[in-house]
């Protein structure tokens, strides 16, 4: 199922200056004097800077013994308001190299500080000791660079110039950050044996203000053309992360480009990427996709031991699942590709990215006769696939696996994932299922038919020194046991676990614990903790003050803004219920009992239910929240908002107990 983002056309807030488009000065040095009294107001009034503007150009040229290459220049030029922005003077270039030695290569580069001091303008340039270079990993070199003298006040401002032979890709642009930008302009030159795919991103209209073709020559001797076009934004606001998202990159408003086609003189037009086909033909033929799916040889040896005897398709794809998910450790890398052309060699090396991984087990299954296949997946943080026909667009890959009854999605990069279950990261609604044998694909949903479920049951009892002494149950299902598992298994052992569950929860102390069936995917995990619990009961004269929900209640609303521009994205359904038994004193009685309440959102989309019940000096408490989609719309923010502003007030309710004379 494809989800569709909702375009938004928002009022764009102006900030105090004027508008810097009809200024054009993009001179590096050149300051106006005026730009040192720029203030950012309206819903940006409190932002620590602003950036004036930034303005990019991305051009081709050729070499004969290289081919075509890109040029990448950018202009970038900000005020800097408060401290809460000094980190603008650190900048980062970062420059991708392929394992084939191609490389981009930073070709220039210059940084200055701008201060007024005694009525004239003082210049900091970039020292020689404030360049520093990184190796960051096997693909990417960084360029770092530290501006000095940056006060309150400063401008700065940086230009640089990039060439990158990886066409494939060419350079996009963000015209919003998490600051207010008064101008943003892109300009692209894009030589006529080039088909590029523009994808265009937020919800804030890109202005094309040119779209013309123009004269370039890159080769001697044949005339040819490019296609030149302009994108301009002014007055753009600053996006803020804010809760339950995937990435906020996927909200900036920005355009992408990925290399569809090539038509070179005296040859047909070339299709590279240009639509689903294409794209399915050429995973299924690529070395580190296709190709190494169907090399069997591992599987062939290998599956007579892990299958046995075993004739039902669904336990034959449980025991392949925990066959590779136990024998081969994910390195936390996410991949669209395998990094090996031999499932043999990952097996060996017991280690592998998400791709190593999953289509290990794809070659597995296939063997086995079961009818899977890849399927493609965007990240959350690597943000949402716009869905039409774009290769770049995905980063990671995933199993579907067909023919048991219902589909299951498979994820072996885990071994604490039980069948079906898939990352966090990787649940981001959607996937491109592709079938290796029939070179077929159709999108598919990965909206988990589980949750996060979360039971807490207390039964306490409170005597007259106000110390809480009995028993805590805590019970996990789906992404809620294995959140727990991954946190058990993190600590060195139980002890430091048993300590840090402690170290947030005031007056506790753990008498005794025991965790239930953590390696056991087929039983509910749980946990048995005796307790005492002190610092939790308030005395004022002869009344005592309790919340009974203790440390499991709601204390923050996520939702601190009056209206939100993007989905709220919790990524699987939730529930959480708690039960707490309190039983007091024979000389105490209830002076005041909260009031319970079932409070629903339209359409069964969430609910929060509390009740409070006293009987026979036992006073008994339930609090149950649940959230049963996955996706809210801009428009339904208001109704979750309001829900977890009533859990908090509702749960932060107290019982009142009086003492008799």
């Amino acid at each position: 199922m494809k989800i569709n983002r909702l375009i938004y056309i928002l009022g764009i807030v102006c900030l105090s200056v004027t508008t810097y488009a009809q200024k054009k000065e993009f001179k590096f040095g050149k300051i106006n004097p005026e730009d040192f009294n720029i203030r950012p107001s309206g819903q940006d009034s409190a932002a620590a800077a602003v950036k004036i503007f930034d303005v990019g150009d991305c051009y081709f040229q050729y070499n004969e013994r290289t081919g075509f290459s890109f040029i990448f220049e950018r202009h970038i030029r900000y005020k800097i308001i408060n401290k809460n922005a000094y980190d603008l003077a650190d900048f980062k270039i970062p420059l991708y190299k392929s394992s084939n030695s191609n490389r981009e290569d930073l070709l220039r580069m210059e940084a200055a500080t701008y201060n007024m001091e005694a009525g004239k303008m003082a210049v900091t340039k970039l020292s020689k000791d404030s360049k520093f270079t990184e190796e960051f990993n096997k693909n990417y070199q960084i360029k770092k660079y530290t501006l000095g003298n940056v006060k309150e006040g400063s401008i700065i401002e940086y230009k640089y110039a990039i060439s990158s032979p990886f066409i494939f890709n060419l350079r996009g642009w963000t015209f919003q950050s998490d600051i207010p930008t008064l101008y943003s302009e892109y300009n692209v030159r894009i030589p006529e044996y080039f088909v590029y795919k523009p994808s265009y991103q937020g919800y804030y209209k890109i202005n094309q203000t040119k779209n013309e073709m123009v004269n370039a020559n890159y080769i001697i001797g044949i005339n040819s053309n490019a296609t030149y076009t302009q994108y301009v934004m002014e007055n753009v606001p600053s996006l803020k992360k804010e809760p339950f998202i995937t990435t906020v990159d996927d909200y900036m408003t920005s355009i992408d480009f990925e290399l569809m086609g090539t038509r070179y003189p005296n040859d047909t037009y070339r299709d590279l990427t240009g639509n689903w086909p294409k794209i399915i033909k050429g995973l299924v033929s690529d070395e580190n996709f296709g190709l190494f799916v169907k090399k069997n040889a591992a599987a062939k040896s290998l599956l007579p031991s892990i299958i046995k005897t075993e004739t039902d398709p669904l336990k034959i794809t449980t025991l392949i699942y925990n066959y590779i998910k136990s024998n081969v450790k994910w390195n936390d890398s996410y991949n669209l590709y395998t990094s090996e052309l031999n499932p043999k060699t990952i097996l060996d090396k017991k280690t592998g990215n998400s791709a190593d991984i999953n289509l290990l087990l794809l070659s597995f299954l296939r063997e086995a006769k079961i009818d899977a296949n890849a399927l493609l997946v965007s990240t959350r943080s690597n943000g949402m696939h716009p869905g039409f026909p774009l290769i770049t667009k995905f980063n990671s890959v995933l199993v579907h696996v067909k023919g048991l009854g219902k589909d299951l999605i498979l994820d072996a990069t885990n071994k604490d994932h039980f069948l079906g279950m898939v990352s966090f990261e990787n649940l981001n609604h959607q996937g491109f299922s592709i079938d290796i044998k029939t070179e077929t694909g159709a999108w598919i949903t990965t909206e988990p038919e589980f949750g996060d479920e979360k039971i807490y049951s207390y039964m306490l009892t409170l005597d007259k020194e106000n110390k809480l002494k009995g028993s805590i149950l805590q019970y996990y299902k789906g992404y809620g046991a294995l959140s727990r598992r991954n946190s058990y298994r993190s600590n060195a052992n139980e002890a430091e676990f048993i300590k840090n569950i402690k170290k947030d929860k005031q007056g506790l102390e753990i008498d005794s614990y025991k965790l239930n069936n953590l390696d056991n995917f087929d039983e509910i995990l749980s946990e048995e903790l005796a307790v005492t619990i002190e610092e939790n009961v308030e005395e004022a004269g002869n009344l005592i003050y309790l919340n009974p929900l203790l440390y499991e209640r709601t204390k923050e609303n996520f939702f601190k803004h009056e209206t939100r521009n993007f989905p709220v994205d919790f990524a699987y359904p939730m529930k959480e219920s708690i039960r707490a038994i309190i039983n007091f004193p024979a000389d105490y009685d209830i002076e005041k009992l909260p009031q319970g309440g079932v409070f629903k959102l339209p359409e069964n989309k969430g609910s929060f239910s509390i009740s409070f019940i006293n009987q026979d000096k036992t006073v008994l408490v339930r609090s149950t929240i649940e959230i049963n989609k996955t996706l809210f719309k801009p428009e339904e923010y208001f109704d979750i908002k309001e829900l977890f502003k009533t859990i908090i007030e509702k749960q932060a309710e107290q019982i009142v107990f009086k003492k008799k004379s």
